[in-house]
C-alpha cells in the first residue's frame, strides 16, 4: 500500500546562522604514534612535514578570512591529532594569523588537544602566553595494563603531572578525556581512573566508551579473536557508575559523555557542533559546516600542502543540506543535549515550523515509556532514555506531519 502520510514542505530558516559568530576547528594531524583503535585523519613519523604543513595552514586561513571578513569567530580548537607536539612559538603564530585575519570575539575560547607525554611546565607556560587559555589532555585510563592495551604512551603518573605544571604555567580551565570497556579493564580499574581523576579537580571530563572502529588495529583483532571488548552489560553498568560518582562530586552531566563543573566549564566549541551550528574546518582532513553546506579537506597532509601552494581551498568533498536533513540532524545532535535538550521556541526560530507538528506520535509514545520529557517547550532524554540514546535517535529520521 503507498504511504498516505502527508510530507512536510520544511521552511528554511537557518540564514538566520549566518549572523551567528563561528566556530574555528583546526587539525593537527600529527602523532608520534596511532592508537590501535583511533580511527581519526592521523599519521606517525611525518613531524618533517611540521613546518610546510603550518605554512599551508595559514595559506588556508587567509582564504577564508578573504571570503568571510564579516564573520566573527567565537571559538578556536586545535585539534589531531596531536597538537601539543607544537612548538609554542610555532601556535604563537598560528594564533597571531587568527587574530589578524578574522574578527575574534572578546573572551574567545582557544583550545588545545594535548597528550600528557608532550607536554612540559616550560611549553604549558608559553602555551598559556599565547593565548591558548583551555587545555584537553587525553588521558584514557591510568591503569598500567590499559595503557598498554590502548597503544598509549604516556606513564601512569605523567597526566598528573601535566596538569600541576598546567596549573602552574596558569590554565584554570582543563578537560580530561577518559575511555572506558577496553579489552580486560575490571570495576576496579574504572573506578579508580574516576577516583583519581576527580581528586585532580579538572574543570571538565569527556567519558568514551571504546568503540570498535572499521579499518582499525582493533578491528582486526576483535576479527581474529585476540581482542575482547566488553560486553554491552558490563559497559552500561561503567556509564551508569561514572555517572553516579561525576553526580555526587557536583559535575553537570550535560552531553551524553561529558560532564562540567558548575560555572561556564561547558565546552563551547563542542556545543556549536551539538547545536548543529557553524564552523570553519581547516586543515589536512577537517570538516567544516558552513551557511547549509558541509565539507571536507584533503586528508593527506602532502596533498594538502600541495594544494595550497596553488593558493586554493583544499576542499575535496562539499555537500548543501537540504531542509529535511538539517531537521533531523538538529534533532539527533540536540538529544545529545542531556541537560538542555532541545528549544521548541529555537527549533522554531531556525526551520520554521513547530516541533510538536514534526513529530507528534514519536514524542507522545517516547513519552509515554518515560523515555524522553516532552513538556511542549522543551524536548530532553529521561536518566533512562539516555542508556538507550542512539535506539531513541532512529526515531527522528524521518520527519512527517501537516502545518495545520
Amino acid at each position: 500500500m503507498a504511504d498516505t502520510t502527508p510530507q512536510i514542505m520544511l521552511v528554511h530558516a537557518a540564514p538566520q546562522l549566518r549572523e551567528t559568530p563561528l566556530g574555528l576547528y583546526i587539525h593537527i594531524p600529527f602523532c608520534r604514534r596511532v592508537c590501535p583503535y583511533c580511527d581519526f585523519n592521523v599519521y606517525a613519523r611525518q613531524e618533517h612535514l611540521v613546518p610546510a604543513y603550518l605554512a599551508a595552514l595559514q595559506r588556508e586561513l587567509n582564504l577564508w578570512a578573504e571570503r568571510l571578513r564579516h564573520r566573527t569567530l567565537q571559538t578556536i580548537y586545535l585539534g589531531g591529532g596531536t597538537p601539543s607536539l607544537l612548538e609554542p612559538p610555532q601556535v604563537d603564530k598560528l594564533l597571531e594569523t587568527i587574530f589578524q585575519q578574522f574578527r575574534v570575539l572578546d573572551g574567545v575560547e582557544i583550545t588545545l588537544e594535548a597528550n600528557p607525554e608532550t607536554l612540559t611546565p616550560e611549553k604549558l607556560a608559553e602555551y598559556r602566553a599565547a593565548g591558548v587559555n583551555r587545555l584537553s589532555i587525553g588521558v584514557q585510563t591510568l591503569a598500567r595494563h590499559g595503557l598498554k592495551v590502548l597503544g598509549r604512551a604516556h606513564r601512569p603518573e605523567t597526566p598528573m603531572a601535566a596538569l600541576r605544571a598546567a596549573r602552574v604555567g596558569g590554565f584554570e580551565n582543563v578537560n580530561i578525556d577518559l575511555i572506558y570497556g577496553w579489552p580486560g579493564q575490571s570495576r576496579q580499574d574504572w573506578i579508580r581512573d574516576l577516583r583519581t581523576v576527580l581528586s585532580w579537580e579538572p574543570e571538565h571530563l569527556s567519558l568514551y566508551a571504546l568503540t570498535i572502529e572499521p579499518g582499525t588495529p582493533y578491528e582486526r583483532g576483535v576479527r581474529r579473536g585476540v581482542l575482547h571488548p566488553l560486553d554491552d552489560d558490563t559497559m552500561a553498568e561503567l556509564a551508569e557508575l561514572a555517572a553516579d560518582l561525576l553526580a555526587a562530586h557536583g559535575y553537570e552531566h550535560y552531553e551524553i559523555s561529558n560532564w562540567a563543573r558548575s560555572g561556564n566549564w561547558r565546552s563551547r566549541h563542542n556545543l556549536i557542533y551539538w547545536r548543529n551550528g557553524y564552523y570553519i574546518g581547516a586543515g589536512a582532513g577537517a570538516h567544516g559546516y558552513l551557511d547549509g553546506q558541509r565539507t571536507v579537506n584533503e586528508p593527506i597532509p602532502a596533498r594538502y600542502i600541495e594544494r595550497l601552494q596553488h593558493n586554493e581551498l583544499p576542499i575535496v568533498q562539499s555537500e548543501f543540506i537540504d531542509q529535511r536533513t538539517e531537521v533531523v540532524e538538529t534533532m539527533i545532535l540536540g538529544l545529545r543535549l542531556v541537560a538542555d535538550g532541545i528549544s521548541a521556541t529555537a527549533f522554531r526560530a531556525r526551520h520554521g515550523i513547530e516541533l510538536a507538528e514534526l513529530y507528534a506520535p514519536v514524542l507522545t509514545e517516547l513519552a509515554a515509556l518515560e523515555l524522553i520529557e516532552w513538556d511542549g517547550e522543551s524536548l530532553r532524554l529521561t536518566p533512562r532514555g539516555v542508556w538507550v540514546a542512539n535506539e531513541i535517535a532512529v526515531r527522528f529520521l524521518d520527519p512527517r506531519g501537516t502545518l495545520g
